[in-house]
């Protein structure tokens, strides 16, 4: 195979296969582009950047916001993992709106949704009973439950759809070490670290990266079909080489936690991206760890961490962010919650019904929008929380009214939507150019 037919093939895939094969680690994983796409790009995107966070594992929704108001139908199934009503014992949840609370690890989110900056979706999910893991996230990611032949992802189908393109390399941008699977189709940059591309003290590996592609690419004499690549691989570079991930200092006394699970640092990074002014439209980061078979530790354990993790790393992204977040969608979900009732070993297996939350200045907040189906034995769906609300409904209001796309068919296919009316339009003056 000759370098063309191997560079083409490569791209294929969706990667630059050879930054795992012939350079350090720490690499980026760069998507190539096509001749056809890189010639009418544009810069910019006229809505807002979308951060969209993947709770991986099964969150159990119903401790993160908890229908308190369901009395016994809740509480008697739950008697060791159990979020208590407001004003009772401390570990209480934190209420908002007379039904629903806040688990009290999600305190640091209060004020935002008070102020109606986040908003609450309950019994949402994806229609597909499935609860193995991975047909889950499948499912979810390509946005087509139920369907496991779909290639492409519901955010790579949004990049291809929309009306404008945008030449930046950090047009779509998945934070962890794979690109997530929404992001497949969509040309997206797959990057660990910044922190861990140029500022480790590698100096001399990273001009080794690039003499290699150099050499790979042979950029004295590029083909039509290499140069436009080489081009892009080279700009990706020199602009992750110009943030200064070392100095930077979040704006607002915001504090990102330092977990083990990168999250913190992740949207730090996202933050660096979206103040650069890098043309970046959307940014994927995972927080795992949420199957909790086994000793939930709902107030004391695994679960109180998870969720304080999240919790302070969202505040400190809406703190540093600052004004920019009038221009910023965050959204959180998982592939499903978890059943009403807790298991022998202090835990909760695989469910159905969960959360999902918005932030971000266009979000109607303040509510937890529901059609609650309640946790009567007859309501639910094989022992868990009836799903009321498609997840495809949430990200649909998203896509069209704050990243201003409307071919909401081909992004979500075999889909009819119902608009929820979740966050404002994005005001044509206010568009970026």
């Amino acid at each position: 195979m000759n370098r063309r037919d191997l560079l083409t093939n490569l791209g294929a895939l969706g990667t630059l296969g050879v930054s795992r094969a012939l350079l350090p680690h720490w690499t980026p994983q760069l998507a190539f582009r096509s001749l056809e796409t890189v010639s009418t790009a544009s810069s910019g995107a006229p809505g807002d950047t979308l951060i969209c966070v993947f709770l991986r594992g099964g969150m159990d929704g119903l401790s993160a916001v908890v229908p308190y108001g369901e009395g016994g139908s809740l509480y008697d199934a739950r008697p060791t993992q159990r979020v208590r009503e407001p004003g009772s014992a401390a570990g209480a949840a934190l209420d908002l709106d007379g039904f629903f609370g806040f688990h009290p690890a999600l305190e640091p989110l209060a004020d935002l949704y008070r102020s109606g900056n986040l908003g609450v979706v309950h019994a949402v999910g994806s229609t597909d009973p499935s609860r193995s893991h991975f047909d889950a996230m499948q499912f979810m990611e390509n946005g087509t439950p139920g369907t496991k032949m779909t290639s492409t992802g519901w955010l790579g189908r949004h990049l291809r759809s929309a009306a404008w393109q945008n030449n930046s390399p950090f047009r779509a941008v998945g934070m962890g070490a794979m690109l997530p699977a929404s992001l497949r189709g969509g040309t997206p940059l797959s990057l660990r670290s910044i922190a861990d591309f140029h500022l480790k003290g590698r100096h001399g590996e990273v001009q080794r990266m690039e003499r290699m592609l150099a050499d790979l690419y042979t950029l004295h004499t590029p083909d039509e079909m290499l140069g436009p690549q080489a081009d892009l691989v080279f700009e990706t570079v020199a602009m992750l080489d110009a943030l200064e991930t070392h100095s930077y200092q979040p704006a607002g006394g915001a504090s990102y936690p330092d977990d083990e699970h990168g999250f913190g640092r992740g949207l730090s990074q996202i933050a660096q991206l979206v103040k650069a002014e890098v043309g970046l439209e959307v940014a994927c980061l995972d927080l795992g760890g949420w199957d909790t078979h086994e000793e939930q530790g709902t107030l004391d354990g695994t679960f109180n961490h998870l969720l304080d993790t999240l919790a302070r790393g969202l505040e400190a992204l809406y703190t540093d962010l600052g004004d920019t977040m009038r221009r910023v969608t965050v959204v959180t979900m998982s592939e499903f919650g978890r059943r009403v009732q807790e298991n022998a070993s202090a835990g909760t297996d695989h469910g159905h019904g969960n959360v999902m939350m918005l932030m971000g200045g266009g979000v109607r907040g303040g509510q937890v929008y529901s059609k609650w189906p309640t946790l009567a034995p007859d309501a639910l769906s094989d022992g868990d929380l009836a799903i009321t609300t498609d997840y495809r409904d949430v990200l649909a209001d998203v896509v069209s009214q704050r990243l201003n796309n409307t071919k909401l068919d081909e992004i979500f296919p075999g889909h009819s939507v119902t608009s929820l009316g979740l966050v404002d339009p994005l005001q044509t003056e206010d568009a970026r150019a």
